[in-house]
């Protein structure tokens, strides 16, 4: 009985293995490539929907789309969550296939460092021809993952075409859509931002001018407007919004007319609006029952009405009445 000869299969494994080593690896680099992304891919959609899913938990939601109904740092949190693992998912695409590229060229004896100097060569005249877009890109990446704005703020963007006011209504990579009070829906480049003043982060502050005459006694006034503020923030509606009590920062500037008395209050971000329309309308009738009318600090004064224009064109002086018969 023959014995099966070891050697000569292992000999004919190595010599195969030798002729076709080439393609092998490149195989192995496609597989490999392949698998890591996949591992990479299913790492960060997993960290996304977590995130995702305890945000949902913890606003007791089921759809994202019901988000809109909770707080907006909810959506917020949410909407970067997504953008940022976009962004990741191209990144890590991007960067395995083009290190598997260089070395499957690198198995086919190509000259990989000429390649890679075209390359360069290559990708900086596109970009020298598209770096707008790129600017745009690389804006919109740092404003997401600093978190200069989110979807429901109120902001004011100072760009080189002008300034922009408005409900944020979607942050994109490229481009920011923001929604005015008129109802006209803004595209903004990311890159073309330079300030972004945000009025929906952190804490607001509520601040009336209340001009009172002259001649009214200012104390009573000011009592009064403080009251007026305080019980406002004690009321539950308002409670939760009003981070500070009301302060009286006193006079704010004197005329002939008025005395510009400024109340201030400590609201929650995006409730500024809202609580001051209605703290307006609260003094408004707090004034009334005290007492003191509010007074016009515009006076339109138009002298010579009775002096009718000259032939010439020049005005003559105005005419005296007649004394009256006594």
């Amino acid at each position: 009985m023959e014995t099966f000869d070891w050697a000569a299969f292992w000999q004919g494994v190595g010599e195969f293995f030798a002729v076709y080593d080439a393609p092998f690896r490149i195989v192995g680099v496609i597989v490999g490539a392949v698998v890591l992304r996949f591992v990479l891919v299913i790492i960060i959609r997993r960290v996304v929907d977590r995130v995702v899913s305890g945000v949902k938990k913890a606003q007791n939601v089921d759809d994202t789309v019901e988000l809109s109904a909770s707080p907006l740092h909810a959506v917020r949190v949410v909407q970067r969550t997504r953008t940022m693992g976009s962004v990741l998912n191209n990144l890590v695409t991007w960067a395995i296939v083009s290190v598997a590229f260089v070395l499957i060229l690198g198995e086919l004896n190509f000259s990989v460092t000429a390649l890679i100097a075209s390359a360069g060569i290559l990708g900086a005249a596109l970009g020298f021809g598209a770096q707008n877009v790129v600017k745009d890109m690389l804006n919109g990446l740092f404003i997401v993952f600093e978190d200069q704005l989110g979807v429901g703020d109120i902001v004011e963007l100072q760009s080189s075409q002008g300034p922009v006011t408005g409900v944020v209504e979607t942050v994109g990579v490229r481009v920011t859509q923001v929604r005015d009070v008129v109802g006209t829906l803004w595209y903004v480049r990311n890159g073309e931002i330079v300030n972004v003043g945000n009025k929906s982060q952190g804490w607001a502050r509520v601040i009336i001018d209340l001009p009172a005459p002259y001649t009214s006694d200012v104390d009573d006034v000011q009592r009064v407007m403080l009251e007026t503020a305080a019980a406002m923030a004690a009321e539950p509606e308002y409670k939760r919004k009003v981070l500070e009590k009301p302060e009286i920062w006193g006079i704010e500037s004197v005329s002939a007319e008025a005395l510009v008395i400024r109340l201030v209050m400590k609201v929650r971000s995006a409730d500024q609006f809202d609580i001051a329309r209605a703290l307006r309308l609260r003094l408004k009738l707090a004034l009334d029952e005290l007492g003191v009318a509010v007074p016009s600090l515009n006076r339109v004064i138009m002298d010579g009405l009775a002096a009718p224009p000259a032939k010439n064109g020049t005005r003559r002086p105005p005419a005296k009445l007649p004394d009256s018969e006594s």
